[in-house]
This record gives structure tokens, C-alpha cells and sequence, in this order.
């Protein structure tokens, strides 16, 4: 048992890239552990000139390395769908206002227009429980930093903005037992008339239960379900930071754990207000119950 809090990580549009280029920037299919410490440090107001894991290269122990000693088990809520945006920069523009190039100068007539393709996930919901063995100071002062955030936060991108309830509940004994048992789905119940298609690796619904697929950046503990169809259950990701700074930024490899697992049928709540209104109750459970006229 570890104690963390709960994010979720819901919007219009999601975008977590792993090997973003200039004129194709990518996205993973959920949260990337780049950008969630990177999400966690905006709202802490570390500038990007402080972004340094290593120590050594920092001079000391900072801040945002502490940042790299937080878990996160990402919950598959609604996987979303895929989304690509067509850009083109620099069009149109006299000689002298064009893209710049690398070596100082202007790109000249016939090159001013860069095309870019940006990709997205549109209506995704992830739910997360971050832990910290051992540093419940670190999770305290990242849970109170996302409920009132230094710079606001984004997913991924700046030009994806989150839903209002950023986090979840704060100070959680058991954040794992809370998104296997207790955190409502975002997503219909099984059989209803806006039932989800099969899950990415082809499984469906079966009984009362409904699969959720689960990412991590550890292993898996002993006690946590198990599942007979998790398809390729450790992969590569190139996101783990190791410096973030304007003009530099730096990543390392690092295996990610994936699990599905079926979860009860009835923490589906569905969409919109059937969604928004359990989703209250799980996070204000003493509240009264509001009537409608």
C-alpha cells in the first residue's frame, strides 16, 4: 500500500509526444511520464532553466529531480480517437519576416512555407494514482501545487487545456484499490446504446465486468489483478527526463507495464452530466444530493 493522490487528465485534446519532430509531432496513446513531471513542475513554477535531473549537473538536488522519484499508474478510462491537425508556418510573409533558419537567416522565395502535421487525441480520460514510497512531503507539495497551479497546466501542449477537476482527492491510502474498485469509468455500461468498441487489443465486455487497460512506468505488484489477454505487457518509451530546458532537451529510454483488467461493470457512469454528477459524489461524498425541478 502506498499513499499518492488522484489525477485525471481529461479535455478536447490530448497530445503526448515521444519523438516529436518539427514537421511530424506525435502522440502516445496515453500520458507520457515526460509530460506528466512536466505538468506536475508547471504547476510547482519551476522555470524551464531549472529543469535538470541529474545532481551532478545541477549542482545539488533539485527540485524538479525529486520529480523523477513519482510513480504513475495510468487507468485507460476512454482511450479517445485519433486526431491529426494540417499546419503550414511562414506563408505569406515579406522576405524579411519569413522562418528563420538555423544559421541566423531568412528562408528565401519559393521556401518561406513550412508544413507541419500535429496529432492528437480527441475525448480521452485517463485517471492516474501518483505515488512516492517514502516522500509523502514530495506528493503533498505536488497535490497542493495542482489544485492551485503556478502557470496552468496543460495536456501536453498548451493548446490543450484540461477539464476543471485536475485532481481527484488528496492524501489516498491505497490511490491502486481507489482505480481498481472505487473511481468511477468514464465511459457507457456494457450493453447500453453507446457501448465502447472493443478494447485496443480486441477483447470485449463479458458479464458485469468491463476490461481497462492500465499503464505504468514500474512493475506491476504481486497483489495487483492479473489478465490472460494483456497482449505485449512491457514496452519501450524514450520520455524519462533528464533535462527540459528551452534549447535542450534531453530524454532517456525506459520500460512501461501494461495490464488490462477487468473492472466492475457499474463504475461505468456514462457521459456528460451522468458522468459529471457521480464523478462529484465519488469526490464530495458529504455533499447533499442535488435535485432537479
Amino acid at each position: 500500500m502506498n499513499d499518492g493522490f488522484l489525477l485525471q487528465l481529461g479535455g478536447p485534446l490530448q497530445s503526448w509526444g515521444e519523438h516529436s519532430a518539427f514537421a511530424d509531432r506525435d502522440t502516445l496513446s496515453h500520458p507520457s511520464r515526460s509530460g506528466l513531471i512536466g505538468l506536475i513542475a508547471s504547476a510547482l513554477g519551476i522555470p524551464r532553466q531549472q529543469t535538470i535531473a541529474d545532481p551532478a549537473e545541477a549542482g545539488g538536488s533539485t527540485l524538479f529531480g525529486s520529480l523523477t522519484q513519482l510513480r504513475f499508474t495510468i487507468r485507460h478510462d476512454r482511450s479517445g480517437s485519433r486526431l491529426r491537425d494540417f499546419h503550414t508556418i511562414g506563408g505569406g510573409y515579406p522576405a524579411h519576416r519569413t522562418v528563420p533558419t538555423a544559421k541566423g537567416g531568412r528562408r528565401t522565395a519559393g521556401q518561406g512555407t513550412i508544413v507541419s502535421h500535429r496529432h492528437y487525441l480527441a475525448d480521452a480520460v485517463f485517471t492516474i494514482a501518483v505515488t512516492a514510497p517514502g516522500k509523502p512531503e514530495l506528493l503533498r507539495t505536488c497535490a497542493q501545487a495542482l489544485a492551485a497551479p503556478h502557470w496552468a497546466p496543460h495536456l501536453g501542449r498548451r493548446s490543450c487545456p484540461p477539464n476543471p477537476q485536475l485532481i481527484l482527492c488528496h492524501d489516498v491510502a491505497d490511490p491502486l484499490a481507489e482505480l481498481l474498485n472505487v473511481v468511477p469509468l468514464a465511459r457507457p455500461r456494457p450493453g447500453g446504446q453507446l457501448a465502447d468498441p472493443p478494447a485496443p487489443d480486441g477483447t470485449k465486455d463479458v458479464g458485469d465486468t468491463v476490461p481497462v487497460r492500465f499503464t505504468s512506468d514500474r512493475p506491476f505488484s504481486a497483489d495487483f489483478p492479473s489478465s490472460s489477454y494483456d497482449g505485449v505487457p512491457v514496452t519501450t518509451l524514450n520520455d524519462e527526463p533528464v533535462r527540459l530546458l528551452p534549447r535542450d532537451r534531453v530524454y532517456r529510454s525506459r520500460q512501461s507495464f501494461a495490464r488490462t483488467v477487468n473492472l466492475p461493470a457499474a463504475l461505468c457512469k456514462g457521459y456528460g452530466l451522468d458522468y459529471l454528477e457521480a464523478l462529484d459524489a465519488y469526490v464530495n461524498p458529504s455533499a447533499p444530493e442535488r435535485t432537479t425541478s
